[in-house]
């Protein structure tokens, strides 16, 4: 094995064995007269990461019907019934990405809309934001929803004035029809899943944490097999799966550099678009009990698992902190996180940095939710989607994206939380400086998965991973070593 030298990009930097030897000046003699020579155009920023995304709603996209940018209830339909031939008429119609708030009539719709497209078919179509659904009569009826059943703890089923189901489930009412869907065959999610690692490759990212159920890690490890991953992987686990990694022994960091294990996902609270953010206010839905939360925290910290609390309100965000509170420095390696933290009340934001709880968040919901937020948080929104202030808090900063929901596309987020916010003049002073918002893309996210001697930084000794940027593109990014995307010359 010879070394590599990354050439023509600024810095220049030599690796060795999928590692950095040098960087900048030196770095040609480091790797010496042998090394092969790889020359890129553009700047060599550490390897960008995304510290909140889901690979299993990206992969199911490329198998069930997408309903991103259907600008009304009307075209959504008819991509519904342009999909249904495709299913047989006992099969799941599913797909994702409706966003209703964008349609001229903005009101949620209903079952009897959908099952005349669907063709009578059994139909579970997720919102953008993943904490509501669109379902069908037959898939109610399959799933043993009618007038009688109870709302499940944390959820709702939405009901017309005579008590009937609407056919919209929210937040854990939509696990009641979800757990009917038969799961897709092994091959065809291990094939959907390599697509949507080379995709991530090819916007820039090197490492990714996701947020999905067992289904996709097993996924993983059989693509893992056969050789490095496009993108580095690190998993965080659902909470209904803690009982399971707390008999095996499983702890955050298990695993490799490629493909590895980190957290325990838990929800507090749902969304703004789905109105089931838990807010200060009142309004909201809890997902968890505050006693199901603490003792969650408690078992996972005695486990030696971090914790990734999901938690959008000003509400859930102070249960959050409230729950962390009695555990800081619970283990060497605690890492605590709140997923989104996008509404955070301006005392809390010292209690989040005196506690060293981590705010995982995600630019470019801020410019899709600006209108919404306007609407529904008018008096907060000036600790919303506040990156700057926290990061003036002392808060730890980790970016992602939460793709499906919005595009994975790390630029698009570095632009979000930099140039967009002032150009909007929306609440300008929250906006960070580029470096701020790089830094959350590679340091900070890599600290945020126990990655900080590996990965986020240029250094001699880390892996070599790199996003190479030119004129706001990308234009190669290097994982291990190794090239795993490259755009072709113009």
């Amino acid at each position: 094995m010879e070394p590599v030298l990354f050439a023509g990009c600024v810095p220049e930097v030599a690796a060795f064995d999928g590692r950095i030897i040098a960087v900048g000046v030196g770095a040609r003699a480091a790797a010496g007269r042998k090394a092969e020579i790889v020359r890129l155009r553009g700047a060599a920023w550490p390897g960008l990461i995304d510290s909140h995304i889901h690979l299993e709603g990206l992969a199911e996209r490329r198998v069930s019907v997408d309903l991103t940018g259907a600008t009304d209830r009307a075209a959504a339909l008819v991509r519904v019934k342009e999909w249904a031939p495709a299913v047989p008429k006992d099969g799941w119609i599913t797909g994702s990405g409706w966003y209703n708030d964008l349609w001229p009539d903005p009101s949620f719709p209903n079952r009897r809309q959908l099952d005349q497209a669907a063709g009578g078919r059994p139909a579970y179509l997720r919102r953008k934001d993943g904490h509501s659904a669109w379902v069908s009569t037959t898939a109610l009826r399959v799933a043993g929803i009618d007038r009688t059943t109870a709302d499940p703890p944390g959820g709702v089923i939405d009901r017309d004035d005579v008590g009937e189901p609407t056919g919209i489930v929210r937040e854990t009412a939509m696990e009641l029809v979800a757990k009917a869907i038969p799961p897709p065959a092994d091959a065809d999610l291990d094939a959907a899943l390599a697509h949507v690692l080379a995709d991530l490759a090819r916007v820039g990212l090197t490492s990714v944490h996701s947020m999905d159920t067992a289904r996709t890690l097993g996924s993983l490890q059989r693509l893992r097999a056969g050789g490095p991953l496009p993108v580095r992987v690190t998993y965080n686990l659902p909470l209904a799966d803690l009982p399971h990694a707390e008999r095996i022994g499983v702890r955050s960091g298990w695993g490799d550099p490629w493909l590895r294990i980190w957290g325990v996902k838990a929800f507090l609270d749902g969304s703004l678009g789905s109105r089931t953010a838990e807010m200060l206010d009142g309004s909201g839905t809890a997902r968890l009990t505050q006693h199901d939360l603490v003792d969650t925290i408690e078992r996972c910290a005695r486990a030696e698992l971090n914790v990734c609390l999901h938690a959008i309100g000003d509400g859930a965000v102070r249960r959050a902190l409230d729950a962390l509170a009695p555990h800081r420095n619970a283990w060497s390696r605690w890492r605590p996180r709140i997923e989104h933290a996008q509404c955070v009340n301006p005392k809390d934001m010292i209690r989040m940095a005196r506690l060293e709880v981590i705010a995982s968040m995600q630019p470019v919901h801020a410019a899709a939710d600006r209108e919404l937020a306007d609407a529904l948080w008018p008096e907060v929104t000036a600790s919303s989607y506040a990156w700057r202030a926290l990061e003036r808090a002392g808060v730890k900063l980790a970016f992602g994206s939460d793709a499906p929901v919005e595009t994975a596309d790390p630029l698009a987020g570095i632009e979000a939380a930099t140039t967009w916010r002032r150009s909007a003049k929306w609440h300008p002073e929250l906006a960070l400086t580029r470096a701020s918002a790089l830094r959350a893309y590679t340091s900070g996210a890599a600290y945020a998965a126990g990655m900080e001697n590996e990965v986020g930084a240029l250094r001699p000794g880390k892996l070599c991973d790199m996003t190479v940027v030119a004129d706001g593109q990308v234009m190669a990014t290097v994982a291990g070593g190794g090239i795993t995307w490259r755009r072709k010359p113009s």
